[in-house]
């Protein structure tokens, strides 16, 4: 009997698809098993079991919010996901040439350490109530994502720059390149495998920061739907708008996850 098994084979992209789907699903049910069993043994109304929680959800998806007249809980994700990508693409275009330019040039790079080190520890939440009392509660929520964002991107791309082979720069300046195509067609192409890394690590965190940029935020979205029921006591409501929060944050890493590996191996860069 054991002749006919199929046996694993980790070059068999097939083989590994059906291994990962087999993992990733074990290990959900297993975390719902664990849920369920501390939830029940803890017996704490703020700590819902998984039943109740996911009655929640689906009740939200089909019916909207019913503390504000059942508005669609997509209308809640659009307001969020618009906050978060706006966050991002100002991140995004900041952090990169910055990046590069501090991980080329050294003396700048440790004269602006300092203040990379000091600013990036505070945590998001405590710039929430300055953004969005000096920019509004459009633009306000959106920096907040933006700092979350921008020093894993930032650290990233510095990491990057400084690990390219000296050798390709000095073969480049042999070859009589100047600084602005030796920046161009030697660092830039070399450090996109750790701008994209950084862009995984920053997605992450990003949709960490979702709830503290939406807290004092009055146009909606989930981060506020979630302060909302907790406000209201509706624990079941809160932990189901925590698993909207945690599924927009694996679907969007999971893409960027991909792009980079995808374009590692293309390049050759393996991180």
């Amino acid at each position: 009997m054991n002749d006919h098994m199929i046996k694993y084979d980790k070059n068999n992209r097939k083989h590994r698809f059906v291994r990962s789907v087999a993992i990733t699903v074990i290990s959900l049910v297993t975390f719902v098993i664990l849920w369920w069993v501390i939830t029940a043994a803890i017996g704490n109304k703020n700590f819902p079991t998984p039943d109740l929680v996911f009655s929640a959800l689906w009740d939200l998806i089909l019916h909207g919010d019913s503390m504000s007249g059942g508005i669609s809980v997509w209308a809640y994700i659009r307001v969020s996901f618009r906050t978060f990508i706006y966050g991002f693409i100002l991140s995004l275009i900041i952090a990169v040439p910055i990046g590069l330019l501090l991980g080329y040039v050294e003396p700048l790079r440790e004269f602006v350490s300092p203040w990379i080190e000091v600013v990036r520890p505070i945590a998001p939440i405590a710039w929430a109530p300055i953004f969005i009392l000096s920019f509004g509660s459009r633009l306000g929520p959106a920096l907040v994502v933006f700092i979350g964002i921008f020093f894993p991107l930032l650290t990233n791309i510095i990491f990057g720059v400084q690990r390219i082979d000296k050798n390709w720069l000095d073969a480049s300046k042999t070859l009589g390149a100047n600084q602005g195509q030796i920046f161009g067609m030697v660092v830039l192409p070399a450090t996109v495998p750790y701008i994209l890394n950084g862009i995984k690590v920053g997605l992450g965190v990003g949709w960490m920061c979702i709830v503290a940029a939406e807290i004092y935020n009055r146009y909606g979205g989930i981060g506020q739907y979630l302060v909302d029921t907790v406000t209201n006591g509706m624990m079941a409501n809160a932990f189901a708008a925590i698993i909207i929060i945690a599924v927009l944050g694996l679907a969007t890493t999971g893409v960027a996850e991909y792009i980079s590996k995808l374009v590692s191996r293309r390049m050759g860069m393996d991180l």
